[in-house]
Order: C-alpha cells, then structure tokens, then sequence
C-alpha cells in the first residue's frame, strides 16, 4: 500500500466520546428516514438487496435499511460503534453485519447492489487514499449499482459557509470549534472543544479534506462510476453552489 495512504488518520477517533452523542443531536429522526426513503427509491431496492453502509457510525442509516428487509453490511472504525449496532439489532431481532475495520483496509467479498457513505465521511482522505477506497468500493458493486455519498466538505459548500470560530450548545454541553481553511491540498483542519455541566473537557482535531465536484467526478469517473445527480434535499432538490448539504449519486458502470 503507498506510504500516503498508511499514514494514521487524524479522524480516526474523532467520533468517540462525548462527540458520540452531539453527533446523534445533530441528526433527528426524520432526516434519517427521508435519507432511507430517497435511496431506497433511488436504488431501486428490493427485499434482499445487498447494501454496504461504509463508516456508518451509530448505524442509523444501517438499522433503518435492515428493518426494512434488506441485507446489509455496516462498517466502521470504532469498536463502540459497531457495539452498539449489534446491541441495538439484537433488541430488535434485525439482521446485520459488522465489521470493525479501517475502511482503507477493508476487504470485501460480498457484490454489493448499493453503498452508502454518510455524514460527510467521503471528506476524511486525502486525494490517494480516496481513490483507494473508491477503488475497493467499486470492485464490489453490481453493474448499475447506486453510490450514495452525503457530503458538506465540497468546495462548493465551503467556500461560502465556511466559518472560523463558533459554538452550539447540546443539552449538558457547550461545543466550540476552531477551524483553518489551507490549501495544498485543500482542507479544513478543526480544533473541537466539549465542555459538560460538570466541568469535563475534551478536545478532539478533525481534518475535513476540500474537493470540488470536478474533481470528485474526475475520481469517481476513474475508479469505474459515472456521476449521476447531486442534490442539496435527497432526491427532492437538485444542489445549488452555496447551500450547506450536498448528496452525491453515482452509478457503477
């Protein structure tokens, strides 16, 4: 593997601890289930149809598409993640695979009909390491296969509601951040403080890695996809340079 892509990835453990549960703050219910709604429609799945949910976190998307009938593989890096999707299917008698797994090492056997990358994830590699994955991901899709990619880290985004300093505040915690848009490449590294009630710190840094959609089309484009529609509200919207939230739909060729 080429040295640019073994290097540790700073967003590796960026999701543990207290940023667990801001992160579940963040995304209420009903967007999950117009997310599931839009790429079941899109995909055109049926009962069975195999489903890959990459860096999938606290499987909200996963869960959903199980409930639903079909057959799917959840993957991510964090051991408390994938404990948690097990725990959560097995309360409710649903079938999923985990795999608890850097994606840039994934191996996959299965030929899957639909993946699925959320949550701005796709933005955590550099140029050769997305490539990589895109690569692993393609070996595996069935020929018109849907890829589906959420993403607010496009350059097209960034360049306009890109902020330095701000703050939320998330029940018992105050949440701050720090960011630096740089170039060479492109990115923007964070610095992420979470402060509870009772006066516990942690801080975390993030690096979300800036593409414009040319160039992701370029990768998607040579690692055997086309790019179909872009949309800022999941298949009611097309994307607009500027607006907050963008999801991406490729075909495998």
């Amino acid at each position: 593997m080429p040295q640019s892509l073994k290097t540790e990835n700073i967003n590796n453990n960026f999701f543990s601890g207290n940023y667990k549960e801001i992160w579940k703050q963040i995304f209420p219910e009903k967007t999950t289930l117009a997310e599931v709604n839009y790429i079941i429609e899109e995909a055109g799945l049926s009962e069975g149809s195999q489903v890959l949910d990459i860096m999938c976190g606290y499987g909200r998307h996963a869960l959903e598409l199980a409930k639903r009938g079909f057959s799917v593989t959840a993957v991510d890096n964090l051991q408390d993640y994938i404990e948690e999707i097990n725990n959560t299917a097995a309360k409710q008698n649903l079938v999923v695979e985990t795999i608890c797994i850097d994606v840039l090492n994934l191996q996959i056997i299965k030929q899957y009909d639909t993946v699925i990358c959320m949550g701005n994830s796709i933005q955590f590699f550099n140029e050769d390491q997305t490539l990589h994955l895109l690569t692993t991901i393609s070996a595996h899709m069935k020929p018109g296969g849907k890829f589906f990619i959420n993403t607010w880290s496009l350059a097209e985004i960034v360049l306009k509601q890109f902020k330095e300093k701000g703050w939320s505040r998330f029940n018992d915690m105050l949440f701050l951040f720090e960011s630096k848009f740089l170039l060479r490449p492109a990115r923007v590294e964070t610095t992420s403080i979470m402060i509870t009630d009772n006066g516990e710190r942690e801080e975390k840094q993030g690096v979300d890695y800036v593409f414009s959609i040319a160039e992701i089309e370029n990768m998607l484009s040579k690692t055997g996809f086309r790019l179909k529609e872009i949309y800022s509200i999941p298949g009611k919207k097309q994307f607009i340079p500027g607006e907050p939230r963008a999801y991406l739909v490729a075909e495998k060729i």
